[in-house]
C-alpha cells in the first residue's frame, strides 16, 4: 500500500481529510463549515486596551473577541522613533528584555496590521502577531523582515546550500525576507521564482487594502482548508488524492494545475454508494482517538488526559509479560509508545505543556534510546516542539504548538448534566454521524427498510435541518428510512436497525 490523501466533504457542512500510510491513519484535519478557521487571515485592527502589567495589547479585528498581542510579538516598525528603521533577520527576534515597553509603543486607538497564529481556546481570545508571513507552496514571504532562510527539516546540506545559491538570485519585494520550505526539495529556480512572484503580487494587494479599509477590517483571507492542506502536506510522496465531491475535485486540480502541474493526474474523484472514509475504514480510526485509551499492538497501552494547563499521556504494560528481563520488556513497550504517542499528538492536534509518564527503566542508555525514537517520530510533525531529556523517573516533558483547539474540543460541547465532568456529542455532530452511518446502510442492497432510534434533540435536527439529505438518501437507494424520537436512547450509542424486503432484521 503507499500514502494517501482522502478529502471528504460530501455532506457539505464539514470537511475532513485524513492522510494514510500503508492503511494508517497518519494525519487528520476537520473544519466546520461554520466555524471556519482564522489562523493566517491578515486584520487591519484598532488597539482596545494596553496591559502594561503582562506586557501586551487587546486588539478590536472584527471578531467577537478581542485578539491577544505580546511585546514579543510587535515588529521593530512599530517601536519608539528611532528604533523603527531596524530590520530583524529572520530567525534572529530580539529578545522581550531587549524590547522597549510596550505602552512605549502603542496608544489606544492606534490602527495596525496584525496576523492570527493561534485560534482561540475556551474564554481565551485569538494571539496576533505583527510579523506577516505569506506561505506559498515552495516558500513563505516575510515582508519587513531580512534575510533567507531554510526551512530545518532539510537535513541535506547539499541541497540545503543549493536552495540558499537559489534564494540569492531570486527578486524580491522591498524590504522582504524568504523562507524556503521543506517542500522546495528538488525544486528548479523556475518554480520558486513563480512562486515568490505570486506573492509578492499578494503583498501588494494586502498593502493597498490595508492603505484604504477602515479598521477592523479583513484584508486577506487565508485559503480554505483544503487547498491549504494541499498547499502545505501534498508531496511525491502521496501517490493519489481522493475527493468525494466532484466541484471539490475540480478546484485540487486548478490550485495543482499552477503550481504543481505534473501532479494534476494524482487528484481522483470517488463516486461510490459508500462513503469514502467507510471506504478506507478510517471512521473506526476517527472513533479511536475520541477515546482516552489507546491501545499498542504489544498489549501495552496509552491513556491521554486532557486538561486547562496540560496534557498527561500514561504508558501502561498491561497485558505485555513475554520478556523475562522486566528492563526489556519496559524498552520494548516504551519504544512502540514513543511513535504512537507522537502520532496521537498530530491526530488530536494537542498543543501546550504535555507530560509523557513512560514506564520506569534502571538502565541510562535504554532512556537515551526510547528518547532518540522519540525525537525521530517528532520530526514528521508539522507543528514546532521542543523536548526535554528524559528524566530519572521516566518523564519526558515537551510544548508542542498550539494553532487551533484540540480535536476534542472542536467536536465535542460541554455536558449540561454533569457540568463540565464529562463530555458529550453536541447535536450537529451526532446528526452528521448518524448520516454517514445511514449512507453506509443504505448502500447495502439487501436493506430495505432503516429505523433510526435517538434522542428527541437529534430526532428534531435530522427532521428539520437534515430533511433534504434524508429524503435524498430515500429517493437514491430507494429504501425507507424513519426517524424516532427516543428519550431512552443514549447519545453517544444511537439505535439503528436494519430490515430487509421480509421485514427480518439486518445486522450492520
Amino acid at each position: 500500500m503507499a500514502r494517501e490523501m482522502l478529502v471528504n466533504v460530501s455532506e457539505g457542512e464539514e470537511c475532513r481529510i485524513a492522510v494514510v500510510d500503508d492503511g494508517v491513519l497518519e494525519e487528520l484535519y476537520i473544519e466546520r463549515a461554520n466555524v471556519a478557521s482564522t489562523v493566517g487571515n491578515i486584520y487591519k485592527g484598532r488597539i482596545v486596551n494596553i496591559e502594561a502589567g503582562i506586557q501586551a495589547a487587546f486588539v478590536d479585528f472584527g471578531q467577537p473577541k478581542s485578539g491577544f498581542l505580546h511585546i514579543s510579538d510587535l515588529h521593530p516598525r512599530y517601536f519608539p522613533e528611532g528604533q523603527d528603521k531596524e530590520e530583524e533577520k529572520i530567525g534572529r527576534r530580539q529578545s522581550v528584555t531587549q524590547r522597549p515597553l510596550i505602552q512605549k509603543c502603542l496608544k489606544k486607538g492606534m490602527e495596525i496590521v496584525v496576523q492570527v497564529i493561534k485560534e482561540g481556546i475556551n474564554t481565551k481570545g485569538p494571539t496576533l502577531s505583527t510579523y506577516i508571513s505569506l506561505p506559498g507552496r515552495y516558500a513563505v514571504l516575510m515582508p519587513w523582515m531580512n534575510q533567507v532562510g531554510v526551512s530545518q527539516k532539510i537535513e541535506d546540506e547539499a541541497e540545503r546550500k543549493r536552495l540558499r545559491e537559489l534564494a540569492s538570485t531570486l527578486k524580491l519585494p522591498k524590504q522582504s525576507g524568504l523562507i524556503i520550505r521543506t517542500a522546495a526539495q528538488m525544486a528548479t529556480k523556475r518554480e520558486l521564482q513563480n512562486d515568490v512572484s505570486y506573492l509578492s503580487r499578494l503583498w501588494n494587494a494586502i498593502l493597498k487594502r490595508s492603505e484604504t479599509e477602515k479598521a477592523p477590517a479583513l484584508i486577506y483571507q487565508e485559503s480554505d482548508l483544503v487547498i491549504r492542506t494541499v498547499r502545505d502536506i501534498f508531496d511525491s510522496r502521496i501517490s493519489k488524492i481522493y475527493c468525494d465531491s466532484e466541484a471539490i475535485t475540480q478546484k485540487i486540480k486548478d490550485f495543482l494545475g499552477i503550481v504543481q502541474p505534473r501532479m494534476c493526474n494524482r487528484v481522483v474523484y470517488y463516486d461510490g454508494k459508500v462513503p469514502l472514509f467507510s471506504r478506507f475504514r478510517i471512521e473506526q480510526e476517527i472513533e479511536k482517538i475520541q477515546s482516552p485509551y489507546v491501545p499498542l499492538k504489544s498489549g501495552g497501552s496509552l491513556v491521554i488526559e486532557q486538561t486547562e494547563a496540560l496534557v498527561a499521556i500514561d504508558v501502561n504494560s498491561g497485558k505485555y509479560r513475554k520478556q523475562d528481563n522486566a528492563e526489556q520488556t519496559a524498552l520494548k513497550i516504551n519504544l512502540e509508545a514513543a511513535k504512537e504517542i507522537v502520532r496521537q499528538l498530530k491526530l488530536r492536534d494537542l498543543g501546550g505543556l504535555i507530560v509523557c509518564d513512560f514506564i520506569d527503566m534502571r538502565d541510562g542508555k535504554n532512556r537515551r534510546e526510547v528518547e532518540r525514537v522519540f525525537r525521530e517520530a517528532l520530526k514528521s510533525d508539522r507543528a514546532r516542539s521542543r523536548a526535554l531529556k528524559m528524566s530519572q523517573f521516566g518523564l519526558i516533558e515537551l510544548t508542542r504548538q498550539r494553532i487551533r483547539p484540540s480535536l476534542q474540543l472542536s467536536t465535542y460541547q460541554k455536558c449540561p448534566h454533569c457540568q463540565g465532568r464529562g463530555m458529550v456529542k453536541s447535536y450537529e455532530s451526532q446528526a452528521i454521524e448518524l448520516i454517514r452511518l445511514l449512507q453506509t446502510a443504505a448502500a447495502r442492497k439487501e436493506i430495505q427498510k432503516i429505523e433510526l432510534r435517538v434522542q428527541p434533540e437529534v430526532a428534531d435536527f435530522l427532521q428539520n435541518q437534515k430533511r433534504s439529505v434524508l429524503v435524498r438518501l430515500e429517493s437514491e437507494n430507494e429504501k425507507e428510512i424513519a426517524v424516532h424520537a427516543d428519550w431512552k436512547a443514549d447519545g453517544q450509542t444511537p439505535k439503528i436497525i436494519c430490515y430487509d424486503a421480509r421485514g427480518n432484521e439486518v445486522k450492520i
